[in-house]
């Protein structure tokens, strides 16, 4: 057994401000199943996580849903922590960065940081938006491209032509928070002064730390020049504020990364009472421990560059390595709502056992950057084909016969030759699992599995068992066939740990990498039970709706697209026939009640004279019930009814306004009947 290892692990931090997808997933599976391969071997490895809860954008959507950012971040918490929990994502402990941890570190870097010279101030314009009183982000501001006259556009860039420019440049800009027209105002900024750490990132984004793509991306960078990081922002804004700074706040990225190492703190100061490293010793200069950054590739910059600059000036090692992986996509393309494949990590798992996504995601991971796509038919038929047809028929076919002699497995192997291929195989499986070429491990164990299979297959117990004399003969075959089976659910541990500990119960042993080869003989097992069911494409298809679903459910809550604060862009043009297929009726607001488990629900009873109709409307920030009942407003009366978490909703109210209280429904009033068409 090789020396103990002491390891910490990390996943990006995901945004405390909406549901995780199975791109997040994608991830945290791949991070999760090293962590779990690093424990099996015997080494000690930490896997530290938390949500990322900070931004303007979380004080915004809070704002909009009548919360604090407090709550708000504290729901998405608990929401992230269940699906983790559920897609047995083995974290050893979840925080936040809205923590005392994080605060005292936060401030404790950037103190480093100002008193080694590499912060710098200085005075900078930007758009301002005079009614909420905010600097706005190129991302909040909305104009026609100064190039090509597309409206519609955001402040930094065309998605028409393509050009970039700056916010000021726009025609016509206007706040997407608000819909005000943004001034220029002055401020004072403070930036880290990245340029100075020039040659040291040259440096060790060559040292092996990156895989070879993205150090050759960074080095454009680098040639290219590097700019000096705004790592402040002004009030209002939710966030820490900046020691000796009143009314300035650190931008988000600065204290998301360090957000690692509270999570550590904060772990090693609830396990205070246990022996071991304490959470400093991973991150000193000097450390023998390892520090292992799981991370998609669209953040390299924040986790090659600005980070270990940031280490490096405050007096820290950086990270042994930063794995970077590439996008998920589905059916071949990237995820889309329209199509309905923005598939929620709830949608997954209300119709399908987790363990057939951490497989299926494992049989196509390698250590690369490249894009993994999840195709639907392909996941289907792998997973039952390898894991029910190979390893767990495996069992199924072997363990009666082995029951029936008694349950005592044999004491000789049947074939030893076909065994030393297990045994082979093991130091390759685990270097395959150690450089996260998690689809060359899978290949390696299914080979075997196939080979396993087609032995029994040749030896074919069952016809011996009805011979007189071959009871020992159909043993030491089913035996042997038993023995194979827990080698390759040892080696599946990481990736099936739900399974493992199902067919822990039925071998009677604990899967132990380190014996995994070493037969089991002359010991008692129990009886089989089925490990595994197949997936049936209608589960697969219901995932999809649940999808469909779940984007419906999210249009009814969110604010209303005709407002300025709305999330997409102006739809495609449609038709004046499409239009006129919409049927809008006044009707009469007969009942309005709370929906339990809802925060931006309302459930609504509309009388359309003599018919009534239920619709779930997304008004609840700025109604109370008792407001509405007996009011008459404007619906859309032949909605496809579409089911909901919370029940059916039988059409849509019509509402406007930029969000949170400032909503308003549509109000007929003089001649209002209810079912009267608006015309």
């Amino acid at each position: 057994m090789s020396e103990s290892r002491n390891i910490l692990v990390t996943s990006a931090l995901p945004y405390a401000n909406g549901s995780l997808h199975l791109g997040h997933i994608l991830e945290y599976i791949q991070t999760d199943i090293w962590a779990r391969f690093q424990r099996a071997r015997g080494h000690q490895c930490l896997y530290m996580c938390a949500d990322d809860a900070h931004g303007t954008a979380i004080m915004l959507k809070a704002e909009q849903l009548g919360l604090t950012p407090e709550q708000h971040i504290a729901n998405m918490k608990a929401e992230h922590q269940r699906d983790f929990a559920d897609f047995l994502i083995g974290v050893d402990n979840y925080h936040s960065t809205h923590s005392d941890e994080n605060r005292e570190l936060s401030s404790m870097i950037y103190r480093r940081l100002r008193d080694n010279g590499h912060i710098a101030t200085r005075t900078i314009t930007q758009a301002f938006d005079p009614e909420k009183n905010l600097f706005l982000a190129d991302r909040y501001i909305k104009g026609t491209c100064p190039r090509c006259k597309t409206p519609d556009q955001y402040g930094d860039n065309c998605e028409a032509c393509a050009a970039t420019y700056s916010p000021t440049e726009l025609i016509d800009p206007v706040s997407v928070i608000s819909g005000a027209t943004p001034i220029e105002k002055e401020s004072e900024h403070f930036f880290f002064t990245l340029p100075a750490f020039t040659d040291f990132l040259k440096e060790w984004t060559r040292s092996g730390t990156l895989q070879d793509g993205v150090a050759n991306k960074l080095s454009e960078w680098l040639d290219e020049g590097l700019q000096e990081w705004d790592i402040s922002r002004d009030a209002p804004y939710f966030g820490f504020e900046i020691p000796d700074a009143p009314g300035k706040y650190f931008y988000v990225w600065l204290d998301a990364p360090i957000g690692y190492m509270a999570s550590l703190k904060n772990y090693f100061d609830q396990k205070c009472e246990e022996k071991g490293l304490d959470w400093q010793e991973y991150w000193k200069k000097d450390s023998d421990a390892e520090v292992y950054h799981f991370i998609g590739k669209d953040i390299v910059n924040f986790h090659a560059l600005f980070w270990p600059a940031m280490l490096d000036s405050a007096g820290f090692r950086t990270p042994n390595k930063v794995c970077v992986h590439g996008f998920l996509t589905v059916n071949g393309k990237k995820m889309s709502k329209s199509r309905g494949t923005f598939i929620n990590a709830r949608n997954y798992l209300d119709h399908l056992h987790p363990e057939y996504l951490r497989y299926y995601f494992a049989a196509k991971l390698t250590s690369g950057v490249d894009d993994l796509d999840l195709n639907l038919d392909d996941f289907i038929a792998r997973v039952n084909s390898d894991l029910v047809g190979k390893v767990v028929n495996i069992a199924s076919r072997t363990a009666k016969f082995v029951s029936k002699a008694g349950g005592e497995l044999a004491g000789e192997l049947a074939d030893r030759d076909l065994w030393q291929q297990f045994v082979d195989a093991e130091p390759r499986i685990a270097e395959f699992f150690e450089a996260r070429e998690y689809a060359r491990a899978m290949r390696e164990i299914m080979a075997l599995a196939d080979a396993a299979n087609a032995w029994i297959a040749d030896k074919a117990p069952w016809s011996l068992a009805k011979e007189e004399g071959k009871d020992a003969e159909v043993l030491a075959i089913c035996s042997q066939g038993v023995n194979m089976f827990r080698a390759l659910m040892t080696w599946l541990a990481p990736v099936l740990p739900e399974t493992a500990k199902k067919a822990e119960a039925f071998l009677g042993i604990e899967l132990d990498w380190h014996s995994a080869t070493t037969p089991l003989a002359g010991h008692q097992i129990n009886k089989f039970k089925p490990l595994m069911q197949r997936v049936e494409k209608p589960q697969v298809d219901a995932v999809l709706e649940a999808a469909k679903e779940s984007l419906a459910q999210l249009q009814a809550e969110a604010r209303p697209l005709s407002g300025p604060l709305a999330d997409d862009p102006i739809a495609d043009e449609i038709q004046f026939d499409d239009f006129a297929k919409v049927d809008l009726r006044i009707a009469l607001i007969a009942k309005a009640e709370h929906v339990e488990g809802a925060g931006k629900l309302l459930k609504l009873t509309l009388d359309l004279g003599g018919e009534t109709r239920q619709v779930f409307a997304g008004i609840k920030s700025a109604y109370k019930p008792e407001e509405l009942e007996g009011k008459h407003t404007v619906m859309v009366a032949n909605l496809a009814p579409r089911k909901m978490r919370f029940g059916v909703s039988e059409g849509m109210v019509l509402a406007a306004g930029p969000g949170g209280k400032d909503l308003w429904i549509l109000e007929p009033h003089e001649g209002a009947q209810p079912g009267m068409r608006v015309m």
